[in-house]
């Protein structure tokens, strides 16, 4: 049975249409959501979201993703194939929102659709019109090679990379989930090479204990830890992290000894 995952800053009754078109075009497709909840044009909020949940799906499983503010403009739309322990399919605007998940399931090759490879499309609903039907044509096997042409000259998101100097961790918060947790792009291995577990740190003068989990630390009290993505989280146990922070994505965060 065909897996296609749809990934959204829609809310409304839009992933519906996208769903009633999948299918239309492979009716036996087990459609899950990941989630319709990104923020309104946040590329770099739905990218975090589909690179840590795409590796989880089975074998060529394909992720439709769509936070697409450039949508009817000339940009241009994407089909993917990433190969690492399985192969996975990625569809989407090229804006930068699929590049991260690619990366994270392995090598890939990305395909710039052919216009003549969807209907007719609305210049506001691409998730509909070309994305969904390019999307339920992988799942059924069609060849990516005759969807698209190669490119290499994708767009990818502007980051600031992780760094350590003297003293200081410097990274990029690039998500916060519902629970009000910081996730930044600083991957454990970097993390690792900074602070040991037990070790306290500082951000905005507020100590950090480095812990494992959220129940180390009282109810209340700011933490650090990996999380489930692998990457550094900032939280508190039981509150929001982001109210007490006042801390929003793409804000350039350093974290001191």
């Amino acid at each position: 049975m065909p897996i296609i995952t749809l990934l959204t800053d829609f809310r409304d009754f839009y992933p519906a249409a996208m769903k009633a078109v999948i299918l239309t075009i492979a009716p036996q497709t087990n459609i899950v959501d990941i989630t319709h909840g990104i923020p309104p044009q946040n590329i770099k909020w739905g990218a975090a979201a589909l690179s840590f949940t795409a590796p989880f799906f089975p074998d060529n499983t394909v992720h439709i993703a769509v936070v697409d503010p450039g949508v009817g403009s000339e940009r241009r739309s994407l089909a993917i194939r990433a190969t690492g322990e399985k192969t996975q399919y990625l569809v989407g605007p090229d804006n930068g929102l699929l590049i991260p998940a690619a990366k994270t399931i392995g090598s890939f090759e990305v395909f710039e659709i052919f216009p003549g490879s969807t209907e007719k499309a609305s210049p506001t609903f691409h998730g509909r019109d070309i994305f969904a039907p390019a999307g339920a044509r992988l799942s059924l096997g069609e060849n990516i090679h005759e969807m698209g042409k190669p490119v290499t000259d994708f767009i990818e998101l502007p980051t600031k990379a992780p760094s350590i100097k003297n003293n200081i961790l410097a990274g990029e918060i690039i998500f916060i989930d519902s629970f009000g947790n910081l996730i930044t792009n600083i991957p454990e291995e970097i993390v690792f090479k900074f602070v040991k577990y037990g070790e306290t740190l500082f951000l905005e003068g507020q100590p950090l204990p480095f812990v494992h989990t959220y129940a180390n630390v009282n109810s209340d009290e700011p933490l650090l830890l990996i999380g489930s993505h692998g990457f550094l989280e900032i939280s508190l146990n039981r509150a929001s992290a982001r109210d007490y922070f006042d801390i929003n994505t793409e804000d350039i965060i350093q974290i001191i000894k």
